[in-house]
């Protein structure tokens, strides 16, 4: 009961114009209120099952990082990290507070396991990160625990496969579990769902697809672990591939490690449109 342990697994979509409606106050415009609906279980869950840690899974949209520098896997260990100038101007929302502790240990444990991590000490983090953080805290004067930020490269081939983002969860757990001090921590998966927004198929949905996919994630995420590349590309669209961090959340709950039974389904939400994307969300506890 000492150690650290991981409570629940979160997946939403980070969609920008999310946040942009957030910040400009539509939230109450008829496009926007189903969406926003679909989120207020899910803001009083996290109300009433605050973590001491968020570790969030998301991918940089060239703002930390550049073509110049691509990592695969990137871990924030700062104290802190500043919200991401995007073009027009930062987003109104607290600075995020991060846990160098526990980062530290996890790229340890990670990078021990055979797992190569890039260690970043100062980075700005851009809506990937903070649009889940504001669809699930609202829009609070601080952030209601440190997140340590983990951003994944889904936007430069070669991106990882699936099948590696869900054993490098399972690393990511055992790192966690192995940290001597109880902390509850949530790992979040975030980005998707099917999307693509440049070419002949911009505006690309595929709503039978994303809904077998959160059925797969709950019920055999390792088999899901398996679906290639071309798969999501033609199911979901080029920006599809996002949902690979998912499975590096689900990699780390306790079933896939045999030590514990399926996750409880908090809640589930599927919305069409928001912006040219779908949007899910899902909430796992392990039981």
């Amino acid at each position: 009961m000492n150690m650290a342990r991981i409570t629940a697994s979160v997946y939403t979509s980070h969609v920008p114009a999310i946040g942009a409606a957030i910040d400009l106050g539509k939230t109450a415009e008829p496009y926007w209120v189903p969406l926003f609906k679909g989120y207020e279980p899910s803001k009083q869950w996290m109300k009433d099952n605050t973590p001491d840690v968020i570790f969030l899974v998301y991918n940089d949209h060239a703002t930390a990082f550049s073509l110049e520098m691509i990592p695969t896997f990137a871990i924030g260990t700062a104290a802190e990290f500043t919200p991401a100038d995007e073009g027009y101007g930062p987003r109104p929302v607290p600075k995020v507070i991060g846990h160098p502790e526990l980062a530290s240990h996890i790229a340890q444990s990670v990078i021990q396991d055979d797992f190569d991590l890039t260690i970043v000490n100062r980075m700005d983090v851009d809506h990937g990160l903070t649009v889940p953080l504001s669809l699930l805290c609202g829009q609070p004067q601080a952030w209601p625990c440190p997140v340590i930020p983990f951003a994944v490269n889904v936007v430069q081939y070669p991106v990882p496969s699936g099948r590696r983002c869900f054993m490098l969860g399972q690393a990511i757990r055992r790192a966690i579990e192995s940290y001597d001090a109880p902390l509850k921590v949530q790992i979040w998966g975030t980005g998707g769902m099917s999307h693509q927004l440049q070419g002949p198929r911009a505006g690309l949905i595929n709503a039978d697809w994303d809904n077998r996919f959160l059925d797969r994630l709950i019920a055999e995420p390792e088999a899901l672990s398996k679906v290639p590349h071309i798969e999501y590309v033609r199911e979901a669209g080029s920006e599809g591939i996002e949902l690979v961090m998912w499975l590096i959340a689900r990699g780390a709950m306790s079933d896939v490690a045999g030590s514990g039974k399926p996750p409880k389904v908090a809640h589930r939400f599927f919305h069409v449109p928001a912006s040219n994307t779908a949007v899910g969300h899902l909430i796992l506890e392990n039981a």
